[in-house]
């Protein structure tokens, strides 16, 4: 059967992932501002109820860490409040909510990799703004799955590994952050994950709702990230310039970031069957992407 899957964000690094993944079994409607405005509550809870969707998944969020420190009232409405609007419409639709979220919900202290039941304690106003459309989801809508996930990559729009690629061209040296650990993931590897969930949801009846992390599978810190995407890009002709590590005290941001950002996968994989590759592979089929030009 058939299914019709309504996404946020759908112009994002996941986004744009689902649409290059969807079938005639998942059938992705990516609304643009004009149809689907998550600053207009009206907006929200009409693309919601336009149809009877198999599910929708939340893949829209403002991201800019750092700018969210000054544009914190718009931050708040996109990641909190526009997310609530939604879980509202979704339950009162009957219909799955798929919500994507992030490892800034954590401070970054813990010594080991952070499961589901941790304690959040975000740093930041981002992370704040997103904890905050957690609770708004979990509030109400009970059909719900929340993902959080950290580091995403891809070959489409602005992120770190592109960032590492274009200042390769212009620097002899770059200078990364080495005291930052988290799990690198890849766009199109969380896009898979989430349109297998969605077809593997079956009604309000489902008892694997709740909240989830995923990440490729592997830690790393900031620098030794770069190191291996210069390495990989080095085979595509790509320059081959060292990396030096710095501190965080030695790159200071408008927002504080986690110093610990690995989430432990465990419960995702075992409640949906997931097989998680290592975030070396992943990156590696980034960068053959960028290197054939094979992006929309």
């Amino acid at each position: 059967m058939t299914k019709h899957i309504l996404v946020t964000g759908g112009a994002g690094q996941v986004g744009l992932s689902m649409q290059a993944l969807g079938n005639d079994t998942l059938v992705l409607h990516t609304p643009d501002r004009t149809h689907l405005d998550l600053m207009n509550d009206a907006s929200i809870r009409d693309a919601v109820f336009s149809r009877q969707w198999s599910a929708v998944i939340n893949a829209a969020a403002y991201t800019a860490v750092d700018k969210a420190e000054s544009e914190r009232d718009i931050a708040w409405y996109v990641n909190a409040v526009a997310p609530g609007i939604l879980a509202q419409a979704c339950s009162q639709a009957k219909v799955p909510l798929v919500h994507i979220s992030t490892d800034y919900v954590f401070s970054g202290e813990l010594g080991r990799p952070y499961v589901e039941d941790d304690t959040v304690d975000p740093i930041n106003v981002y992370g704040a703004s997103k904890e905050a459309g957690e609770d708004a989801v979990r509030s109400a809508c009970e059909s719900h799955i929340i993902i959080r996930t950290s580091w995403v990559v891809s070959a489409w729009r602005s992120n770190f590994l592109k960032t590492m690629l274009r200042l390769s061209c212009e620097r002899d040296e770059l200078r990364v952050v080495a005291d930052q650990t988290g799990r690198p993931t890849s766009a199109h590897d969380l896009a898979n994950a989430l349109l297998s969930i969605v077809g593997q949801v079956n009604g309000a009846a489902d008892a694997r709702f709740g909240t989830f992390h995923f990440a490729n599978a592997g830690g790393t810190n900031w620098a030794d990230f770069a190191r291996e995407i210069i390495r990989v890009n080095g085979a595509h002709g790509g320059r081959d310039v060292p990396v030096s590590s710095i501190s965080t005290a030695d790159y200071p941001t408008p927002a504080r970031r986690p110093r610990n950002s690995v989430l432990s996968t465990n419960k995702i994989e075992a409640a949906f069957g997931l097989r998680i590759r290592p975030w070396q592979e992943a990156t590696i089929d980034i960068l053959a992407k960028l290197a054939r030009k094979d992006i929309p």
